[in-house]
């Protein structure tokens, strides 16, 4: 190279052009010592039948392929199980909620119907109601308690029991 390059003190009348040819010769080579000599791509159309060919049976891979696919099967069947009884605590999760809110609703509806018996069955009120509506007191025997027979539970009859004269009258 350092015999190629020219400097301002060597000026030589031909040296430049002679500078010049050789690059491009240079440049011309460059292609074919890249590639090497290149020739004309020509495609051949070749047809190949293989209607004729079968394929060989391959146990160790028809093996493997269906060990694959039963624990892709069993992975497959507990995601599902999981997905299943993840779904049911969920669903069970809302009834519990859902039914406790209705236990409570009772239960305050239970309190509110105790404070009514308690206020509706007090005896002075009774008492004062029944004075209003013209009503006396039972006379002595005339009252027959359910809870005094023996056997609370067997069906009782009812009966009619004479008056008894009162004696205040």
């Amino acid at each position: 190279m350092a015999a190629c390059t020219a400097t301002l003190f060597d000026v030589k009348p031909g040296w430049t052009a002679r500078v010049a040819e050789r690059n491009a010769a240079l440049l011309a080579q460059q292609p074919m010592r890249r590639r090497g000599v290149r020739t004309p791509e020509i495609i051949f159309a070749h047809h190949i039948d293989n209607t004729r060919l079968v394929k060989a049976p391959d146990p160790v891979r028809a093996r493997q392929m269906r060990t694959f696919s039963a624990a892709l099967t069993v992975l497959f069947s507990l995601i599902m199980f999981y997905g299943l009884q993840h779904f049911n605590v969920i669903e069970n999760s809302y009834r519990i909620e859902s039914e406790k809110q209705v236990r409570d609703q009772l239960r305050e509806q239970n309190r509110q119907l105790r404070l009514t018996e308690a206020q509706l069955s007090q005896p002075g009120r009774i008492d004062n109601l029944s004075r209003q509506l013209g009503l006396s007191e039972p006379q002595p025997g005339q009252v027959v308690h359910a809870a005094t027979h023996i056997d609370s539970s067997a069906p009782v009859l009812a009966q009619v029991n004479a008056p008894q004269p009162n004696p205040a009258n």
